[in-house]
């Protein structure tokens, strides 16, 4: 079975980084788009970031100038970079891939289970 697996949540001060990683797990053909997403304590998910599979790359305007993703297509792997944190990125992190895992089918969406950042003093 294939899945999405996080890893690199935690707690950090205002102003800190942290790294975020998302392995797929499990034999696949092809991934288009990896992504991350966030949920915030009694709001809506929302897009952190994308990156399609030639690199391009969008980011919400919360996190533009801190947040950097990047993908080891070889290894099958997303990364988020954290910079400059704020109390407001406080929230669970999800993985998001669009993948196929036999050549003849669609790009279905896969997620990953979630991984918390915390930032606070």
């Amino acid at each position: 079975q294939v899945q999405l697996v996080e890893s690199g949540g935690g707690l950090v001060q205002p102003g800190g980084s942290l790294s975020l990683s998302c392995a797929v797990s499990g034999s696949i053909f092809s991934i288009n788009t990896m992504g991350w997403y966030r949920q915030a304590p009694g709001k809506e998910r929302e897009l952190v970031a994308y990156i399609t599979s030639g690199g391009s790359t969008n980011y919400a305007d919360s996190v533009k100038g801190r947040f950097t993703i990047s993908r080891d297509n070889a290894e099958n792997r997303v990364y988020l970079q954290m910079n400059s944190l704020k109390p407001m990125d406080t929230a669970v992190y999800y993985c998001n891939a669009e993948l196929k895992k036999y050549s003849w089918q669609g790009y279905s969406e896969l997620w990953g289970q979630g991984t918390l950042v915390t930032v606070s003093s």
